[in-house]
């Protein structure tokens, strides 16, 4: 026998789709209002809107998970796929796909083994990205005059990391206080360390020459907040060397890592931080004392070997005696030598003096005289020889200007300049008016190129070719003016006599 469908009863109630949605939303809602869910993080989206979408999945099923985006920026730990966590939230319901869901409003990693996983995937990421090589690590300042700490301003650190500054050389010391624990600790110890970066060596508060990021001892999940990526980024891209000291010696963070030196504990940073400033002093002090001791036996060495060079030279008097043995006979030989040279220089002079006469200088100054002469003759002639070639250079073009060349040339100047006179004519608007058109003006003297641009009783002006004349627009239509009622002339209405009531049809008797 085969079975009919049943009919389905009139009495039960009809939903559409949008109420059955919404009634399995709020059923959903209310009955699992608030769940712990665990499971291992799938596929993981974070678009643009800051909303996180990822799956919690296990052997079996897969859950879709939404974390908001306000609530995102609290999460101590994001969903990154493969770690095992558990989600706390509400169910609910999508009715645009018909599928359910979980509204994280909490996340945390499913044990430390998880903790363990996630620190050791982003140790290699980072490694693998070179943060950790040597090559980059900067040098320590041996004596840094600020140091920066970053730490929390109530707890032991910073009285340890104080009082051991203090001990061994008192510095200036600028603290940034922070959290180092919690939601906030990652991202406020990475403001911590730009913000000391972005002060200024000379501003009015000095920038550090050190930094120290300091934290007590604790469990993983107290000290997650180093493990962070912001805060290792930061510490990464510092300019100014940073020592890190998280935990005890057994702890170690990922900031210890990236850090330019890494201390077991905070004391210890501080240890490193500054010298000794006792055993300094006493160093300069024996230093100070040894280039005294050296620059002594230099200078003995010094004494020594220059009187053995001492030694080694003549006496004054034997050094001066052949000099001054030479000095005594050029003194003799020098008053023979004067009256030989005068003896010698008068001879000359007689003898220049015998050989100048007047007739050798009157025969000098004839010889001279007729060379000036030969010189002004021959300067006359270059200037007649230019003149000459002169006037032969301005007799050819003076030749060909005959007047009946000029007259030929002025007559064809006077046809050109008559010609374009007449084409000038042809293209003035004073012809046109002389034809017996008109320019019509508005009242700024401007010319009217259309109708449309007048309105009734606009004064006019129209240029005729023998002066102007002043007009008033009238009512413009379509195409024609009308005729305003000032323009048209009166008419005079034809008187009517009305007939004599008081007359009779009898005629006129005359």
């Amino acid at each position: 026998m085969v079975d009919t469908p049943k009919e389905p009863a009139a009495n039960v109630t009809e939903f559409t789709v949008s109420e059955l949605s919404f009634a399995m939303k709020r059923m959903v809602e209310n009955a699992f209002d608030h769940v712990r869910v665990r499971g291992e993080v799938g596929r993981v989206a974070k678009p643009a809107s800051g909303h996180i979408y990822f799956d919690l999945k296990d052997e079996r099923n897969v859950l879709a998970a939404i974390v908001w985006k306000g609530v995102a920026g609290k999460l101590r730990h994001l969903p990154e796929q493969g770690l095992e966590v558990i989600a706390s939230g509400k169910l609910t319901t999508f009715p645009g796909q018909s599928k359910y869901q979980i509204i994280v409003d909490h996340l945390e990693p499913a044990g430390a083994g998880a903790l363990m996983a996630l620190l050791e995937e982003r140790r290699k990421k980072f490694a693998k990205e070179g943060l950790f090589d040597e090559d980059r690590k900067q040098q320590l300042p041996y004596l840094p005059k600020v140091i920066g700490v970053v730490t929390s301003p109530s707890g032991a650190v910073i009285r340890d990391i104080l009082h051991r500054l203090s001990d061994r050389f008192p510095t200036h010391v600028l603290v940034w206080p922070v959290r180092v624990q919690g939601e906030t600790s990652a991202d406020e110890v990475a403001a911590a360390i730009k913000g000391f970066n972005a002060l200024t060596p000379d501003g009015e508060i000095p920038r550090p020459d050190l930094l120290i990021v300091a934290r007590g001892g604790g469990a993983l999940e107290d000290l997650w907040g180093f493990n962070e990526e912001v805060a290792v980024r930061a510490v990464a891209a510092s300019a100014i060397p940073v020592i890190s000291a998280i935990g005890h010696e057994t702890d170690v963070t990922l900031t210890d890592f990236v850090a330019d030196l890494r201390a077991p504990t905070p004391t210890a940073a501080a240890e490193h931080a500054v010298p000794v400033r006792a055993e300094l002093v006493a160093a300069v002090a024996d230093l100070g004392n040894r280039l005294e001791l050296a620059l002594r036996r230099f200078h003995e060495g010094r004494r020594r070997d220059l009187e053995g060079a001492a030694r080694g030279l003549p006496s004054l008097a034997d050094l001066v005696a052949l000099p001054r043995q030479r000095l005594d006979l050029a003194a003799a030989n020098l008053g023979h030598g004067l009256s030989a040279l005068t003896a010698r220089k008068r001879q000359a002079f007689i003898a220049a003096a015998a050989r100048i006469r007047p007739g050798i200088l009157r025969d000098m100054r004839a010889t001279l005289a007729e060379r000036l002469a030969a010189l002004v003759a021959r300067g006359d002639r270059a200037i007649q020889q230019i003149l000459r070639q002169a006037r032969q250079n301005l007799a050819v073009p003076s030749a060909r200007l005959t007047p009946t060349l000029l007259d030929a040339g002025l007559a064809r100047d006077r046809n050109a300049v008559a010609q374009l006179a007449r084409l000038l004519d042809g293209y003035s608007y004073t012809a046109t008016l002389k034809r017996g058109f008109a320019i019509v003006r508005n009242a700024a003297g401007e010319p009217v190129r259309a109708a449309t641009s007048l309105a009734a009783g606009d004064d006019l002006s129209l240029e005729f070719a023998d002066g102007r004349v002043g007009a008033i627009a009238g009512n413009i239509q379509s195409g024609d003016l009308v005729k305003s009622a000032r323009s048209k002339p009166p008419t005079r209405k034809s008187k009517v006599h009305k007939p004599d009531k008081t007359k009779t049809d009898q005629g006129d008797l005359f």
